[in-house]
């Protein structure tokens, strides 16, 4: 493409700027809200899963057609005993609880995504934590709820079990299921999930696995009566992940769509407005592909600074919502990503109208119609 190219399309830019300005702004706009999106989404990830991602297994073993959620699964020592022999291993229970407070703080309640493990379990890193799970029953919980007034050495009844069990510490534990962690010991969890039977020792909802590289997966699950799944696979399981994902991807594919319309649409009016100079330009020697260039020129300017602006507009906004009640989250690498693929449609929506324009003759600048 030579300056000369260049110079048309910039040129017309600066002389129609409100014209371009308008479908500028609008793009703007489309660019703000799919950035808001792209951190909404990444936010209810975060809230959702967090505390599942950073738990150090790779693999997880559930009941038979469980799909990917803890309260539909059980698995017992058998199959424990079966992974053994293949994978590390470590049980894991989960279950939603709604803690009443004890004592001073008697009548508020919080609610919690309850993690049971055993204080030797991989899954526990810190030897503060592995020290407080071996020790009398309690609950090491995230440390959001310390902010929310919780202390250590308050007390808390486990929903309808009769168990009451006082705060030992707090740690970063993340969410799971937009629920803030809690940590106690597996048979606790098993006490308070299964009551105090002797068959509820050997039962929890999950096998968290570290599976070395070659392990036949398929072989092991059809030997010890589980469903496995990568960690990420699992995160299914979280409640309202798959809605919530689906949701905003659908968002996103709706704002795709609109920058692409509303791009095409302004410049297939805007070369049906120009039909002469681009009958004047072809008489004075210029190509069907010189003056389509021309166009894509504009097209990407005016896509491109918008969506720039918009994004810068959109993280923002992000970065000013976050830590707030709103949960979203900025991720440099998503918005870029989303960014692009935003430019790229609308790029693309105006491109697809300017095949016009290799139809047009030299002969229109005269007023004369093909």
């Amino acid at each position: 493409m030579g300056v000369a190219e260049v110079f048309v399309a910039v040129r017309e830019l600066r002389r129609s700027w409100r014209r371009f300005g308008l479908v500028g702004l609008v793009v703007l706009l489309v660019a703000v809200l799919s950035t808001i999106v792209v951190g909404l989404s990444n936010g209810l990830v975060e809230q959702g899963t967090s505390g599942l991602r950073d738990l150090p297994f790779d693999h997880l073993a559930f009941a038979p057609h469980s799909q990917a959620t803890f309260s539909r699964s059980t698995v017992d020592e058998h199959a424990r005993a079966v992974w053994d022999e293949h994978a590390q291993t470590s049980p894991l229970g989960v279950s939603f609880v709604n803690a009443a407070a004890q004592g001073t703080t008697s009548g508020s309640s919080i609610d919690l995504a309850l993690f049971g493990v055993p204080a030797d379990s991989f899954l526990v890193q810190r030897d503060d934590a592995r020290a407080a799970l071996a020790g009398p029953p309690g609950l090491v919980l995230s440390d959001t709820f310390a902010d929310k007034g919780v202390h250590v050495g308050d007390k808390f009844a486990m929903g309808g079990s009769g168990v009451v069990l006082p705060v030992l510490g707090f740690t970063h534990a993340g969410s799971y299921g937009h629920v803030d962690l809690a940590f106690t010991s597996l048979s606790t969890w098993q006490q308070i999930s299964y009551g105090s039977s002797v068959d509820a020792q050997g039962r929890y909802s999950a096998i968290a696995l570290k599976v070395p590289s070659g392990t036949d997966i398929a072989a092991v699950d059809r030997a010890a009566g589980t469903d496995t799944l990568t960690k990420k696979a699992a995160y299914a399981g979280s409640p309202g992940y798959t809605a919530e994902t689906q949701t905003m991807t659908m968002i996103r594919v709706f704002l795709l769509v609109i920058s692409a319309l509303i791009v095409g649409a302004f410049f297939t009016v805007l070369t049906l407005g120009r039909v002469r100079q681009i009958g004047v330009l072809k008489a004075m020697g210029a190509s069907s592909g010189y003056v389509i260039v021309d166009g894509l020129v504009q097209i990407a300017i005016v896509v491109v600074a918008a969506t720039a602006v918009g994004t810068a507009i959109g993280g923002a906004l992000i970065a000013a919502m976050s830590g707030g009640s709103v949960p979203v989250q900025f991720s440099t690498g998503s918005v870029i990503t989303a960014a692009a693929i935003l430019a790229i449609a609308g790029i693309i929506g105006g491109a697809l109208t300017l095949g016009r324009i290799s139809k047009i003759e030299p002969s229109v600048a005269l007023g004369v119609e093909a």
